[in-house]
């Protein structure tokens, strides 16, 4: 259970203890990441199951990371940095709790897997599991350091994730082509996909981090920058 200090000399004591908590947190979402590829590739139902388990602690830190957020802005009402601070945490937190979420769905694909002998690229799924989680660890610390630099250089590296799963995707066709069962085929894939998409939510926290530090707002901007009208 989460308690807000009354005093205004305890304040920059209750924004270290959100710190703390969001990077307890993470370091649990960044465990679960690794057990669930990890239960994948060795058929490890225990540790499959484990990990599942582990969601309900990520839920927990949710909800009391949400409320000590919602404590700290009702109660101090801060302004400029520690305003940003306060507001962007609780959007990371919902970020790595879907994070969690997806660990929980490669869990889920490793038991189906596990009674069957199934061919399947794990050289890239690994792969993508060691750079998402790199993203993840240099996100956080960028969030605990405010780094600019460090959190915009997070968002090349989601073009490796994504290009390791297009790899994994047409190897899984040449596999089906081969005689792989359709079922099976798709349950591997959708394990790389949700790796992609645990790389596009690190992306969100190291934008987050932009955001925070620097004020400046560079979600979808490449998208934006192309949907604008042409001259001429």
């Amino acid at each position: 259970m989460t308690i807000l200090r009354h005093t205004s000399s305890d304040y920059e004591a209750d924004l270290e203890q959100l710190r703390r908590r969001l990077l307890q947190m993470a370091e649990l979402v960044d465990t679960m990441i690794s057990q669930s590829v990890q239960s994948l590739v060795t058929r490890d139902s225990d540790l499959a199951s484990e990990t599942i388990r582990m969601d309900a602690q990520v839920n927990t830190d949710e909800v009391d990371l949400d409320r000590l957020c919602m404590a700290l802005l009702a109660c101090r009402q801060p302004m400029a940095s520690d305003l940003r601070f306060i507001t962007i945490t609780l959007k990371m937190v919902t970020d790595l709790e879907r994070i969690a979420d997806l660990a929980v769905n490669i869990c889920e694909r490793a038991i189906q897997l596990k009674p069957r002998s199934v061919p399947a690229p794990y050289i890239d799924i690994p792969q993508m599991d060691v750079i998402v989680r790199s993203m993840l660890e240099q996100a956080i610390a960028a969030f605990i350091e405010r780094d600019i630099d460090a959190a915009t250089k997070i968002l090349d590296r989601d073009d490796e994730v994504d290009e390791l799963y297009q790899k994994v995707f047409r190897h899984i066709l040449e596999l089906m082509s081969d005689g792989l069962d359709l079922t099976d085929g798709i349950a591997i894939q959708s394990v790389a996909k949700v790796l992609e998409r645990m790389g596009d939510h690190v992306t969100n926290l190291a934008e987050h981090v932009i955001f925070m530090v620097g004020g400046e707002d560079v979600r979808h901007e490449g998208k934006l920058i192309e949907s604008q009208p042409t001259e001429g």
